[in-house]
């Protein structure tokens, strides 16, 4: 737990993790801690899920851009008005099936309609939206979604350490996991809402590995 949690947390590459736990009497390769990222990363937050916070009823969506063994993807995110990361999202398009799976995933898990969907105004969405949330307000603005694309800083500051993403499976795990950091550190989950804000993390993480 503490080395995923310093991975997820910390802009940290595997072999980081491999050296402060040698430096701490663990000797574990970097390859497992990659193996542990993948594996138990997808189990929190899946045990976390019944003690997330319900999101705003405003959207903001966007896509930015990651390369994945050499070869660059989308990633769909979108955050609420409170900053709370909804979903992400690695595609190798962009393009109405993406934008598509990628609402059809957040709305299906979250069980929670917005009633504002803000984005930039790429052609793939009005239609898209109109047909899978009709009473949703598509707001199209220069500007107005800038608080995803100021999030996306985040992200991309997590990922320039590390060697490389191999594959898709693996990023979206990692991206995920980074999200799902970020919403605990926020306060987004009803965990360890009692510890002081620097501790909250650690102590998250040892609450959810006594349920997975």
């Amino acid at each position: 737990m503490v080395a995923m949690r310093w991975y997820l947390r910390y802009n940290l590459s595997y072999r980081d993790i491999e050296e402060l736990l040698a430096e701490r009497g663990v000797e574990v390769d970097h390859v497992t801690v990659y193996r542990w990222v993948q594996r138990f990363t997808p189990l929190l937050a899946d045990a976390a899920r019944f003690a997330r916070r319900a999101p705003g009823d405003r959207w903001f969506v966007d896509e930015t851009y990651v390369k994945v063994n050499g070869v660059w993807r989308y990633v769909y995110r979108a955050i609420d008005q409170y900053g709370q990361v909804i979903d992400v999202l690695v595609s190798a398009r962009r393009d109405a099936a993406a934008a598509r799976r990628f609402f059809a995933r957040a709305l299906k898990a979250l069980k929670t309609v917005p009633v504002e969907v803000v984005t930039d105004a790429a052609a793939v969405y009005p239609a898209m939206l109109a047909g899978l949330i009709p009473a949703a307000w598509h707001h199209v603005e220069r500007y107005a979604h800038n608080p995803v694309e100021a999030d996306h800083s985040r992200l991309k500051q997590r990922l320039r350490p590390m060697r490389g993403l191999r594959t898709d499976r693996t990023a979206q795990t990692v991206i995920a996991g980074h999200a799902f950091v970020q919403n605990l550190r926020r306060g987004h989950y009803e965990i360890a809402t009692e510890t002081p804000t620097r501790l909250r993390l650690g102590a998250a993480f040892a609450e959810l590995a006594k349920a997975i």
